[in-house]
């Protein structure tokens, strides 16, 4: 039996340049993602009768790979191209899809991950990220970008810059320990009780930033310039700062498309900056998921998003990225 684990992330900042349609044409992306101790969880074991067996939120039990039919397992097992399939994968996860944390990168890293240490393989993180992305992207053609998969990978608090040849380069954030101890502590997570698929606001960019949309294009050349700032923030311990654009950054992307944001969640996120939070924004695409804040106090910020119904997931930073935690 091979159980893996991938993290799942936070964005900090320049998310949506991660997208081939922004950085193959506009002189690439940049984005700075942390992981954190929330997981995807796969387990891969050989049964004892052939067939291939599946437990997610589903059962499967069926005798060739095409006939499966969750696709991003079906594209990895058609990558193994397993001549007699004799399998059985299960997935758990801590936090479920739709909330903006990055899962479905978390989820076929882990899942590559299993398949290929069950084989006795080892795939190095910029290998596995590699595979992760032409799964979803390439074959699958899902209008995502490439950070889910990166930081899944990798881990950490790190630094991507996505090529215009569609390489990308990975550096750790260069912030002093003691400033991440306090970036750690200072940084809330709120679920605003909606769940989406990211899929149909990064499809309207993908197909804006495809067509040229010079609004759309504008956008995202500033949240690419956040995102430097934020870099430069963070790793000069101006924690307060980085704060500050995170709030910049909320309020450039809502004018990304006018499902990134709701009534309410505007009624919180104001609420927040009223009672202890410095800056914050939605985490992923956007229109529902987690609410993350800065808090500069964070007991007043707590008892404010209670009393809207929001409840905190409690987190800290990992540092393993996607790795076989049993074989």
């Amino acid at each position: 039996m091979i159980i893996t684990r991938s993290p799942l992330r936070i964005s900090l900042g320049g998310g949506g340049t991660d997208l081939p349609s922004y950085y193959r044409e506009h002189g690439g992306g940049f984005l700075i993602a942390a992981a954190i101790d929330k997981y995807v969880y796969v387990t891969v074991l050989r049964p004892f009768t052939e067939g291939i067996y599946l437990k997610y939120s589903q059962l499967e039990n069926v005798k060739t790979v095409p006939e499966v039919r969750h696709k991003i397992i079906r594209e990895v097992l058609s990558i193994l191209n397993l001549k007699t399939p004799q399998v059985e994968i299960t997935t758990l996860a801590d936090i479920p899809s739709g909330t903006g944390l990055g899962s479905s990168g978390s989820f076929t890293t882990a899942l590559l991950k299993a398949l290929y240490a069950h084989r006795r393989h080892l795939l190095l993180p910029h290998e596995l990220a590699k595979m992760a992305c032409h799964i979803e992207i390439d074959r699958l053609g899902e209008p995502i970008g490439k950070q889910d998969q990166y930081i899944a990978a990798y881990g950490g608090l790190t630094c991507f810059s996505f090529n215009a040849d569609d390489t990308v380069d990975a550096v750790p954030l260069n912030i002093p320990i003691e400033d991440l101890f306090e970036l750690e502590d200072r940084l809330v997570l709120f679920f605003t009780g909606y769940t989406r698929s990211a899929g149909d606001l990064l499809k309207d960019q993908h197909v804006r930033s495809k067509q040229n949309d010079a609004e759309m294009l504008e956008n995202l050349h500033y949240v690419k310039d956040l995102g430097l700032r934020s870099r430069m923030a963070l790793e000069t311990g101006d924690i307060d700062r980085f704060g500050l654009l995170m709030h910049e950054h909320w309020e450039n992307k809502k004018k990304r498309s006018g499902g990134m944001s709701n009534p309410k969640i505007d009624n919180c996120y104001q609420k927040a900056l009223n009672n202890g939070a410095i800056g914050g924004k939605l985490v992923g695409a956007g229109g529902g998921g987690f609410l993350m804040f800065l808090a500069d106090d964070k007991t007043r910020l707590r008892k404010a998003m209670r009393e809207e119904g929001l409840e905190e997931l409690r987190f800290k930073f990992d540092f393993d990225g996607s790795k076989v935690v049993l074989s």
